[in-house]
C-alpha cells in the first residue's frame, strides 16, 4: 500500500510540474511595432466571439507599449470592441512583458514564437492558459498555421482549445 501511494504521489507531482515556458532570444521593439492581425486563439473571456481582431502596438517616449486591441463582438458586423492596455517591457531581450489591462495588476506577456521577417508571432503565458497567433496580414498559409499547432502542442498548449479568429477585410 505504501508503494501505490509514494507512487501516485510520485505521478501527481509529475504532472503538476510544468517546463518553463520559452521566448524567443531577442526582439526588436521597433520592427515589433505596428498592426498584427489575431490568426487565432486561446481566447479570454473578454475577447470570446471575437471577429477581425487586431492588436496594434506603439512604443512609447517611456519604453511602454501602448497597446490598442480592436475587434467585432460575434460577427464582422458585431459592435466593435476596444481595449488599450499598457505594456512594459521587463527583461533584456524585449520577449517579456507585463500587460496591464487594470491598474495596478499586470498580465504576463511573452513573445514565444517570432519569424525572422516580423511576418508572425506567437504571444503566450507560462500558465499556457491563453496564447495568441499573430500575423502581419488576415491569414496564413495552412501548412504555417499547421507547424505553429504542432509547436505550441510541444510547449505543453492544449491546442484543442485553440480558436481561429474570422477574418474578412
Amino acid at each position: 500500500m505504501r508503494i501505490i501511494l509514494l507512487a501516485l504521489a510520485t505521478m501527481l507531482t509529475a504532472c503538476g510540474t510544468v517546463k518553463p515556458i520559452q521566448t524567443v532570444s531577442r526582439v526588436d521593439l521597433e520592427r515589433f511595432m505596428g498592426d498584427w492581425y489575431v490568426i487565432a486563439s486561446i481566447p479570454t473571456v473578454f475577447e470570446k466571439g471575437a471577429h477581425n481582431a487586431v492588436e496594434s502596438y506603439e512604443l512609447n517616449d517611456k519604453g511602454e507599449v501602448l497597446t490598442t486591441f480592436r475587434f467585432r463582438k460575434g460577427a464582422f458586423d458585431g459592435p466593435e470592441k476596444v481595449m488599450e492596455p499598457k505594456g512594459f517591457v521587463s527583461d533584456s531581450s524585449n520577449a517579456v512583458w507585463g500587460m496591464q489591462f487594470l491598474w495596478p495588476f499586470k498580465a504576463e506577456y511573452r513573445v514565444i514564437y517570432l519569424t525572422d521577417d516580423y511576418s508572425q508571432t506567437v504571444i503566450g503565458r507560462s500558465k499556457r492558459d491563453y496564447v495568441w497567433i499573430m500575423a502581419r496580414q488576415p491569414t496564413i498559409p495552412d501548412a504555417e498555421y499547421d507547424n505553429i499547432i504542432g509547436y505550441l502542442a510541444e510547449q505543453g498548449y492544449q491546442v484543442d482549445e485553440i480558436q481561429r479568429i474570422p477574418q474578412r477585410w
